[in-house]
């Protein structure tokens, strides 16, 4: 059973792990209705993701926020979210998104901000922002094309250590880095991601580890965790489809309670749903967030 599971992923994603990585990061789970019965085959399992740690990473939610920013937000709080990344303001100053924030009563706990303005001279605006907001960390989402190679990703780690130095003077949390599938890559022998993840100082940064992009890049997760400690305190939890494009999380082929099993290990803080292209933002985030609420792990 298990090795035709296996077999099968291996054939759908089309990943370059090996067959025990995928083992590790993949699984076919259960429908949000089935979170328990995902986790009973792992175990008895009686964690579960502290309701405050539960949140939406506001990127899914685009295209409802553009039209109704405060709405938006309503909705993602009566649906039982506890706090948000924000990833756009939509023409919003942090201190308007704030005071939406605090109506509704949602926290935010974190900011993507562009490379060039985490490495420029935009920095202490940038941070003076997330203390408007009232959240912990500043994330760099990407890299830009022409870094990903060795030496590239030497450059973004001396980059992240500086800024991660100017965010603690600021009393704010460590620096830290979205993935995405390519970040994972072995460019002339080395895996690039490990280069951050050894190069950068863990006082001064960290990761919030997109578990579908490392998934899809032939990263463990689960494994992660383990082998560097305290360094993911956010998580991007998003689900992916047989075919390997994007799902509802609970939906997909992902192993989110094999993967959540390290979570302790890895410092993991926050569990922020995403969906890249959502058919309809508001039933992903109700279909992710019961599943997630129900899950053990």
């Amino acid at each position: 059973m298990h090795g035709s599971r296996r077999a099968f992923l291996g054939r759908a994603l089309g990943l370059a792990a090996t067959t025990a990585g995928l083992t590790a990061g993949l699984g076919t789970t259960a429908h949000a209705a089935d979170a328990s019965a995902a986790a009973g085959r792992h175990g008895c399992r009686r964690r579960r993701i502290p309701p405050s740690g539960l949140g939406m990473h506001l990127y899914t939610m685009r295209t409802p926020l553009a039209q109704d920013f405060k709405g938006t937000l309503a909705r993602l709080a009566e649906t039982g979210y506890a706090t948000v990344g924000v990833s756009g303001r939509h023409g919003h100053s942090a201190a308007a998104i704030r005071q939406m924030l605090d109506e509704t009563r949602l926290k935010a706990v974190l900011e993507h901000v562009g490379h060039s303005t985490v490495t420029g001279s935009g920095l202490p605006q940038a941070l003076e922002d997330i203390h408007t907001l009232g959240a912990r960390w500043i994330v760099v989402p990407s890299l830009p094309g022409e870094m990903h190679s060795p030496a590239g990703f030497r450059e973004a780690a001396r980059q992240f250590n500086k800024a991660g130095l100017a965010a603690r003077e600021a009393g704010l949390g460590p620096l830290l880095f979205h993935n995405h599938g390519s970040d994972h890559a072995v460019v002339e022998g080395e895996n690039l991601y490990d280069i951050l993840l050894t190069e950068t100082d863990p006082e001064l940064v960290g990761f919030e580890l997109d578990v579908y992009w490392a998934a899809k890049g032939g990263a463990d997760p689960r494994s992660l965790f383990v082998r560097h400690r305290h360094r993911f305190p956010a998580l991007h939890v998003k689900d992916m489809a047989p075919d390997g494009d994007f799902a509802d999380v609970g939906s997909g082929v992902l192993d989110f309670a094999a993967m959540f099993d390290t979570a302790k290990s890895g410092g993991v803080r926050q569990w922020l749903v995403e969906h890249d292209s959502p058919a309809d933002p508001f039933a992903t985030a109700l279909n992710s967030y019961r599943y997630l609420s129900r899950l053990r792990y």
